[in-house]
């Protein structure tokens, strides 16, 4: 019997319909539309507005679209990996949250947190229950309401994040097409150059971190480009030339949304045009673990069977990874 890949079969994606531009950033923050476009290459991004909603409401979305699209029910899912940074409580999991909300009443799941990396950790992680033949249909999504955690006064970090999700359905191939190899990092001495300093079991919220604003990210801007430019770009590099890819070979590179000069620096490492790189930054800024699947849904209607796609990404933790696919339809 032919080797068991995991395949992306479907694909969906949300973003909310409010758009935060850098123009109304100019009215909240000292900052310019230039100096932002510049820097980053996001021009404007979507924040999801109204009383009660979380992370899981908008992967709610994603997840229908997926489902009517494949034409399948939410009950034939076996499980869920939902990759977040803005999970919408502490306990119980969003994935559990998220499988009642959309009636996937025989899958069982869990939350996976590797920030910017989550998607490509989950898909990995989700993948492996496909080869094993444990499952037929895995639910990989992928997404974080990170306004709920950006300190709007912070011209370092509010200018860069928006909130978005994603998710793919794997299911088995025999084609030998779907998920070929993925490289993951981490390095845990990175957690001093961006993190969340309170909230945590070491330091649960008090009036105090309230009061010192400690709930939301804290990024060292500059070391963290440096350790993504170099690391990403590595990554990327090393699983091309593992299974032997040349440029040319790459139909598409999927690269986190995080500054346009980190994704063109990964995309020269690589040999790659502009042409091959999947970019949407400008519109979405960095929705943390949903800027991967959202390209992919984007990009669906130009992706053809067969095409070598490699993903790469790097986020806090620091975590970081690359997954080399073959497109499956």
């Amino acid at each position: 019997m032919n080797k068991i890949h995991a395949a992306i079969t479907a694909v969906h994606g949300y973003a909310p319909d409010y758009v935060l531009t850098n123009k109304e950033l100019e009215t909240m923050v000292d900052t310019t539309d230039e100096w932002i476009t510049t820097r980053t290459g996001i021009k404007e991004r979507r924040i999801l507005k109204g009383e009660g909603l979380g992370t899981t409401d908008m992967a709610m979305h994603a997840v229908n679209g997926l489902l009517e699209k494949r034409g399948i029910s939410a009950e034939e899912i076996d499980m869920i990996v939902f990759c977040t940074t803005t999970p919408d409580l502490s306990f119980p999991a969003s994935a559990n949250i998220l499988g009642d909300k959309v009636g996937a009443k025989n899958a069982w799941g869990y939350d996976v947190q590797a920030a910017c990396s989550g998607f490509i950790y989950g898909l990995t992680i989700g993948s492996q229950f496909i080869e094993t033949g444990k499952h037929k249909k895995v639910l990989v999504v992928a997404g974080d309401k990170m306004s709920s955690i950006i300190d709007y006064t912070d011209r370092t970090t509010c200018i860069i994040f928006g909130d978005g999700c994603g998710a793919v359905l794997l299911e088995p191939n025999y084609e030998g097409l779907g998920v070929m190899d993925s490289i993951l990092r981490s390095d845990g001495s990175g957690i001093k150059h961006l993190h969340q300093k309170a909230g945590g079991s070491i330091k649960p919220a008090t009036h105090e971190t309230i009061d010192n604003r400690e709930h939301y990210v804290y990024q060292e801007g500059q070391a963290v480009f440096k350790f993504a430019v170099t690391n990403m770009a590595d990554v990327a590099a090393e699983i091309m030339d593992r299974n032997n890819l040349t440029a040319d070979d790459v139909a598409w590179l999927v690269p986190h949304q995080a500054n346009k000069r980190i994704i063109d620096a990964t995309a020269n490492r690589m040999g790659v045009g502009t042409d091959k790189v999947m970019v949407n930054i400008e519109r979405y800024g960095n929705t943390t673990n949903g800027t991967i699947p959202l390209c992919l849904w984007e990009w669906e209607d130009k992706l053809k069977k067969g095409d070598n796609v490699v993903l790469a990404a790097f986020g806090g933790g620091f975590t970081w990874g690359s997954v080399y696919l073959k497109w499956a339809y």
